[in-house]
Protein backbone atom coordinates (compact mmCIF):
# COMPACT_ATOMS: atom_id res chain seq x y z
CA UNK A 1 0.00 0.00 0.00
CA UNK A 2 1.55 3.16 -1.09
CA UNK A 3 1.74 6.06 1.17
CA UNK A 4 -0.56 8.71 -0.31
CA UNK A 5 -3.09 5.03 -0.08
CA UNK A 6 -2.49 4.71 3.49
CA UNK A 7 -3.35 8.73 4.47
CA UNK A 8 -6.58 8.10 2.50
CA UNK A 9 -7.25 4.84 4.51
CA UNK A 10 -6.50 6.13 7.56
CA UNK A 11 -8.82 9.47 6.77
CA UNK A 12 -11.26 7.74 5.66
CA UNK A 13 -11.20 6.01 8.96
CA UNK A 14 -10.72 8.74 11.06
CA UNK A 15 -13.98 10.63 9.11
CA UNK A 16 -16.04 6.81 9.89
CA UNK A 17 -14.91 7.68 13.49
CA UNK A 18 -15.91 10.66 13.99
CA UNK A 19 -19.63 9.50 12.38
CA UNK A 20 -20.15 6.55 14.45
CA UNK A 21 -18.44 8.61 17.70
CA UNK A 22 -21.19 11.78 16.94
CA UNK A 23 -23.97 9.50 17.03
CA UNK A 24 -23.10 7.32 20.34
CA UNK A 25 -22.64 10.39 22.03
CA UNK A 26 -25.75 12.29 21.15
CA UNK A 27 -27.66 8.85 21.53
CA UNK A 28 -26.07 8.78 24.85
CA UNK A 29 -26.89 12.61 26.12
CA UNK A 30 -30.45 11.92 24.74
CA UNK A 31 -30.30 8.58 27.06
CA UNK A 32 -29.13 11.15 30.04
CA UNK A 33 -31.55 13.55 29.29
CA UNK A 34 -29.60 16.38 28.73
CA UNK A 35 -29.77 18.89 26.36
CA UNK A 36 -26.92 19.96 24.06
CA UNK A 37 -26.64 23.36 26.16
CA UNK A 38 -26.37 21.63 29.15
CA UNK A 39 -23.61 18.86 28.11
CA UNK A 40 -21.94 21.85 26.46
CA UNK A 41 -21.93 23.81 29.51
CA UNK A 42 -20.51 21.02 31.54
CA UNK A 43 -17.71 20.44 29.20
CA UNK A 44 -16.74 23.85 29.05
CA UNK A 45 -17.49 24.56 25.29
CA UNK A 46 -19.96 25.78 22.60
CA UNK A 47 -23.27 24.23 22.16
CA UNK A 48 -22.44 25.10 18.29
CA UNK A 49 -18.96 23.01 18.57
CA UNK A 50 -20.97 20.21 20.39
CA UNK A 51 -23.27 19.78 17.48
CA UNK A 52 -20.37 19.73 15.17
CA UNK A 53 -19.15 16.66 17.82
CA UNK A 54 -22.09 15.13 17.43
CA UNK A 55 -23.15 15.91 13.40
CA UNK A 56 -19.60 13.31 12.76
CA UNK A 57 -18.01 16.82 11.50
CA UNK A 58 -14.50 15.57 10.53
CA UNK A 59 -12.55 18.49 11.67
CA UNK A 60 -13.73 18.10 14.91
CA UNK A 61 -11.00 17.25 17.42
CA UNK A 62 -10.56 12.98 18.48
CA UNK A 63 -9.98 14.67 22.26
CA UNK A 64 -13.04 16.39 22.12
CA UNK A 65 -15.10 13.09 21.25
CA UNK A 66 -13.13 11.71 23.89
CA UNK A 67 -14.16 14.20 26.30
CA UNK A 68 -17.75 14.29 25.51
CA UNK A 69 -17.09 10.31 25.38
CA UNK A 70 -15.70 9.79 28.88
CA UNK A 71 -17.95 12.42 30.16
CA UNK A 72 -21.08 10.21 29.12
CA UNK A 73 -19.67 7.56 30.85
CA UNK A 74 -19.13 5.36 27.58
CA UNK A 75 -16.78 3.17 26.23
CA UNK A 76 -13.92 4.56 24.07
CA UNK A 77 -13.60 1.46 22.32
CA UNK A 78 -15.86 3.15 19.29
CA UNK A 79 -13.00 5.10 18.58
CA UNK A 80 -9.67 3.64 19.79
CA UNK A 81 -10.84 0.20 18.37
CA UNK A 82 -11.00 1.06 14.55
CA UNK A 83 -8.08 3.59 14.79
CA UNK A 84 -6.18 0.27 15.61
CA UNK A 85 -7.31 -1.45 12.57
CA UNK A 86 -6.41 1.80 10.64
CA UNK A 87 -3.26 1.53 12.13
CA UNK A 88 -2.53 -1.76 11.12
CA UNK A 89 -3.79 -1.18 7.30
CA UNK A 90 -6.60 -3.33 7.92
CA UNK A 91 -10.46 -2.32 7.06
CA UNK A 92 -12.38 -2.15 10.55
CA UNK A 93 -15.75 -4.83 10.40
CA UNK A 94 -18.58 -2.34 10.40
CA UNK A 95 -20.47 -4.82 12.69
CA UNK A 96 -18.39 -4.53 15.51
CA UNK A 97 -19.57 -0.82 15.61
CA UNK A 98 -22.81 -1.80 17.14
CA UNK A 99 -23.47 -1.39 21.06
CA UNK A 100 -21.47 -1.30 23.95
CA UNK A 101 -17.61 -2.05 23.00
CA UNK A 102 -16.71 -2.21 26.95
CA UNK A 103 -15.63 -5.87 26.93
CA UNK A 104 -14.20 -5.61 23.40
CA UNK A 105 -12.36 -2.50 25.14
CA UNK A 106 -11.38 -4.11 28.11
CA UNK A 107 -10.30 -7.48 26.61
CA UNK A 108 -7.98 -5.59 24.46
CA UNK A 109 -6.28 -3.82 27.73
CA UNK A 110 -6.20 -7.35 29.74
CA UNK A 111 -4.66 -8.77 26.50
CA UNK A 112 -2.02 -5.58 26.89
CA UNK A 113 -1.14 -5.58 30.21
CA UNK A 114 -0.48 -9.49 30.11
CA UNK A 115 2.30 -9.35 27.34
CA UNK A 116 3.74 -6.43 28.94
CA UNK A 117 3.77 -8.00 32.31
CA UNK A 118 5.64 -11.07 30.82
CA UNK A 119 8.20 -9.20 28.37
CA UNK A 120 8.96 -7.45 31.76
CA UNK A 121 9.32 -10.31 33.88
CA UNK A 122 11.78 -11.68 31.29
CA UNK A 123 13.55 -8.50 31.68
CA UNK A 124 14.06 -8.31 35.03
CA UNK A 125 14.61 -12.32 35.54
CA UNK A 126 18.72 -12.36 36.49
CA UNK A 127 20.57 -15.06 33.45
CA UNK A 128 22.17 -16.26 36.86
CA UNK A 129 18.74 -17.25 38.68
CA UNK A 130 17.41 -18.85 35.76
CA UNK A 131 20.80 -21.10 35.50
CA UNK A 132 21.48 -22.29 38.87
CA UNK A 133 17.72 -23.10 39.57
CA UNK A 134 17.57 -26.41 41.78
CA UNK A 135 15.65 -29.27 39.49
CA UNK A 136 12.44 -29.38 41.20
CA UNK A 137 11.34 -32.91 42.02
CA UNK A 138 7.39 -33.64 41.20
Amino acid sequence: MSLSNAAAVAESSLDYVKVQSGRQIEEARKRKRLTQAQLARDLGMGVRWLREIEGGNPRARLDDHLICTYRLGLSSGHILIPLLFAGQRMSYPRQLAMGDLSDLERTCIEIIAQRNLEHLTRALTPAWQSRHEPATQD
